[in-house]
């Protein structure tokens, strides 16, 4: 599983190198590398075999709304292999989308890790603070004890 967060800088050519506890997970998998795409804002990275399950779950859904999320997630999906440096090149239209240019924050998700701007997760961290403050979040938060 993908856990904690780190601070990266995304060199001029859009390679950034995966942090070693992410390796791990990554290694573990039949093939080194991810399968990325976008939503929220940032860029979602998956294992190959975390994308496999995924796309059975996104192929089963039906919804009108559904096949417009199929178009834009698998649409923009990109299988990405790391190099000896245990780097991956990020597209430059998935670069685009999340506003990546220089600072970069990856963090981990459990099934994923996410790859965001630095300020842009600033700002999305902050709004958090501000949802944590809510009495409903507090409770949702509350049920599975913490």
């Amino acid at each position: 599983m993908f856990r904690s967060s780190s601070f990266h800088t995304i060199d001029p050519k859009g390679r950034i190198i995966i942090p070693a506890r992410f390796r791990k997970v990554l290694k573990a998998d039949d093939e080194y590398g991810v399968v990325v795409s976008i939503k929220d804002g940032c860029i979602y990275a998956y294992t190959f075999d975390e994308w496999k399950n995924l796309e059975q779950k996104i192929r089963a859904a039906r919804s009108a709304i559904m096949e417009k999320f199929k178009r834009f997630f698998l649409g923009n999906a990109c299988p990405l292999k790391c190099d000896k440096q245990d780097r991956i090149l990020i597209p430059q239209s998935l670069r685009t989308y999340a506003d990546i240019d220089k600072e970069i924050v990856l963090v981990g998700v459990l099934n994923r890790f996410e790859i965001w701007s630095r300020e842009k997760w600033d700002q999305e961290n902050l709004k958090m603070e501000q949802e944590l403050e809510k009495e409903e979040v507090q409770e949702e938060i509350a049920s599975i004890g913490l």
